[in-house]
């Protein structure tokens, strides 16, 4: 991976744009399973009607409504597992820069925009003090990742008034928020890694609706 940042590094000539190539070509190399996911995302959301439908149902019989929510994904060719595959191949990915950032030296110190060291948090306010989770300063990678994450949620999530989608929009809010403290004090360049990722599969989502939209209207 260090190679591979070293590569880009000679085509922009700044860590920082290294790490969003890197990020690029990781996303090209995985497109076809990103667009099975996202494939998948989208057939499931339509299938939602049918499932609460078989909910209600089977509100009394978890066993059968589990074979019946089965059997539903056999008929329409739906894997509900299909869509972790990119994220799972993303993981060795994000603990492979993890150790690159903070253990390359050629990475210290190195700067992007207001970014003044990829290999730590990217601090652009620093605070009178010290707060729970947040830390001693304002970092505006972590905030921005969430946003991305919840206009990419909110893309693929259902829009169903019931129970689950009261739950899905609970999520859609709680997730993002989750994902901020766990970025939070991270490398800026691991974070800037995972929000290229997020806005190139954001600009997927929106690109597949609307092919989706001109196909129902065709």
């Amino acid at each position: 991976l260090l190679q591979m940042l070293e590569f880009f590094y000679q085509i922009g000539h700044n860590w920082g744009v290294a790490i969003i190539l890197l990020s690029v070509a990781i996303y090209l190399i995985l497109f076809p399973l990103s667009i099975k996911q996202l494939r998948s995302m989208k057939q499931m959301q339509e299938l939602q009607p049918k499932i609460e439908e078989l909910r209600k149902t089977y509100k009394d019989n978890p066993q059968r409504l589990n074979k019946e929510i089965m059997e539903l994904y056999r008929r329409h060719k739906i894997n509900p597992l299909g869509g972790c595959l990119p994220v799972l191949l993303q993981i060795p990915v994000f603990f492979a820069l993890y150790q690159v950032l903070i253990r390359s030296v050629a990475l210290k110190g190195a700067k992007f925009f207001w970014i003044q060291d990829l290999s730590l948090p990217d601090k652009i306010i620093s605070l009178p003090g010290t707060y729970p989770l947040i830390g001693n300063s304002i970092n505006i990678l972590p905030i921005l990742m969430s946003v991305s994450m919840f206009f990419q949620q909110k893309l693929s999530s259902a829009t169903q008034m019931s129970s689950s989608s009261e739950q899905q929009k609970m999520m859609l809010i709680l997730f993002p928020i989750i994902f901020v403290f766990i970025f939070y004090n991270m490398p800026a360049g691991l974070v800037l890694y995972w929000l290229v990722n997020n806005i190139l599969m954001l600009v997927q989502q929106v690109r597949m609706n609307r092919i989706k939209k001109t196909e129902t209207v065709s």
